[in-house]
């Protein structure tokens, strides 16, 4: 690897580390590993009921294919900044993304549900690293005056790649193969070697920023936590609890963890979570709003699939376009959303965009039982990605508004921390729920049928009527429950956030003490 450039031996003014040269290939690598990140999450949800029949896995395995790496993502992301800025970005970086590709090819040859379950946990570690590596890179490679354009470069060829990603994706898992999925998977290889040759090749490493002690036993901490709560939620909806250690206690045990990740990073000299930023309301407000806006958004993202491949039989392709509205809504109309937040200040456009997507989730509970996929499910979904384009940017402006320009970058990496582990446990939870529901309303007398499951053997017509209908009942309950935490977000923000007449009278931060 090359050595490390010191800001010093930079042309002056510039005060970054990367040569203009090299800046083009920071940039490339930065779009590529993002959107490895990205995609990830929406192809793996599409994947699901084709992996579930492959490998024989059971709905708390396939809640676990998706939350191993939600649970590491969510719990290490914050601890993977501060690795950055003790051994540098772009290693740090290029370490995330070796990981990324070295767990990628494993999920793709995965023999069972347990191997694969494994290597999404140690991928979620790869992202946790890469992740927030990106947009540090770019930061730190370019100087200010030309940032603000790399990062629009950044975002939007993301967005892009988020936007038809899963397309392409479902493109392929529609060719009737059942290992169609491994490829989903091992594309991640070529994308992320690609990535990795630029930065060794053309980035040199930067000079670490920091030198302080990692917060290992608040990752530990957090994680652990995290991992017990997520995974007592789960076994609630099984017939048979995993362990004879009920769920419940492991529930409690989670909960002390995470009161004990509390506690410890009060009193740690380096903590990885700044406590303190909490006494700011607008910031707890926002993250509380992020809690509850982003437990609905990620169970819907993740049971629609199962619920329209799996119990609809609709061609995975199909699902994806369904999906495509967001990601370009998000696209095209996040500057907007932006610069209105900066003008009226993040109250409206919080209230409004959540109370659009309370709108999209009701809308869906009702007309589920139509099965309707064009007429009724794709009009929810466009609802859904215009309120989710009217909130995204306005989430960002008000975590960094609510807390000191010094520690912006921290704000913004708890509230990201903060919509994973909202992701975590709403697949945990209403997972759960789900297999209730469902069991309860198909009754008795039908083998081998679970909710989000393509049925083993065929169903006489009867039996398949209760199958969809048990099905789209318990995804009506999440669709239900979603849309009222989000209408509870809608309200979160009108008492926590300000708004203000006109640009630019932004009142500073104030803490509650």
């Amino acid at each position: 690897m090359s050595a490390p450039v010191s800001s010093g031996s930079l042309s002056a003014g510039s005060r970054t580390f990367c040569p203009p040269e090299g800046r083009r290939f920071a940039l490339i690598a930065a779009i590529l590993a993002s959107s490895m990140g990205f995609i990830d999450g929406t192809v793996v949800s599409l994947a699901m009921p084709v992996i579930r029949t492959d490998l024989g896995a059971s709905l708390a395995e396939a809640q676990w294919i998706g939350n191993a790496y939600m649970l590491f993502l969510s719990a290490l992301v914050l601890i993977g900044g501060v690795a950055g800025d003790v051994f540098g970005v772009r290693n740090i970086f290029a370490v995330g993304i070796a990981i990324f590709i070295v767990t990628s090819l494993f999920c793709a040859i995965a023999a069972d549900a347990q191997m694969l379950i494994a290597m999404r946990a140690l991928q979620g570690t790869g992202a946790a690293l890469m992740v927030p590596g990106s947009l540090a890179l770019i930061a730190k490679s370019y100087p200010a005056d030309i940032r603000g354009a790399a990062i629009g470069k950044w975002a939007a060829y993301s967005s892009l790649a988020t936007a038809f990603g899963p397309v392409i994706g479902g493109a392929v898992l529609s060719t009737g193969e059942p290992w169609m999925w491994r490829i989903i998977f091992a594309i991640n290889v070529p994308i992320g070697v690609v990535a990795l040759m630029m930065l060794i090749r053309h980035v040199p490493a930067d000079r670490p920023s920091a030198k302080r002690p990692m917060d290992v036993l608040g990752a530990v901490l957090a994680t652990a936590g995290l991992g017990l709560l997520a995974w007592g939620l789960t076994d609630m909806g099984a017939v048979e609890g995993s362990l004879p250690i009920s769920p419940g206690m492991r529930m409690l045990t989670g909960t002390a963890l995470l009161a004990g990740f509390v506690f410890w990073e009060h009193r740690a000299h380096s903590p990885m979570v700044k406590l303190q930023l909490f006494r700011y309301w607008a910031f707890s407000g926002a993250n509380l709003y992020t809690l509850v806006l982003f437990f609905a958004f990620s169970a819907v993202l993740f049971f629609m699939p199962m619920t329209l491949v799996a119990g609809w039989g609709t061609p995975e392709w199909q699902v994806s376009l369904l999906f495509l509205p967001m990601s370009l809504f998000i696209a095209l109309f996040s500057g907007l959303a932006g610069r209105l937040a900066d003008r009226w200040g993040p109250r409206w456009p919080l209230t409004i965009g959540a109370l659009v997507v309370a709108m999209s989730y009701a809308l869906l509970a009702i007309t589920l039982p139509a099965m309707e996929l064009w007429g009724a499910t794709f009009l929810a979904l466009v609802l859904n990605g215009l309120g989710m384009a009217i909130l995204v940017s306005p989430l960002s402006a008000a975590v960094m508004l609510a807390v000191p320009d010094d520690d912006t970058g921290l704000a913004s990496g708890i509230n990201n921390a903060v919509a994973r582990a909202a992701g975590l446990l709403a697949v945990a939870a209403l997972g759960a729920l789900a297999a209730l529901v469902f069991r309860n309303v198909l009754g008795d007398g039908i083998e081998g049928a679970g909710f989000g499951e393509v049925p083993k053997v065929t169903l006489d017509t009867l039996a398949e009527g209760r199958r969809v209908t048990a099905t789209n009942s318990a995804f009506q309950v999440i669709s239900g429950i979603s849309a009222i935490l989000c209408a509870g977000a809608a309200v979160i923000s009108w008492l926590t956030q300000q708004s203000w007449p006109d640009r630019g009278k932004a009142p500073a931060p104030s803490g509650t003490d």
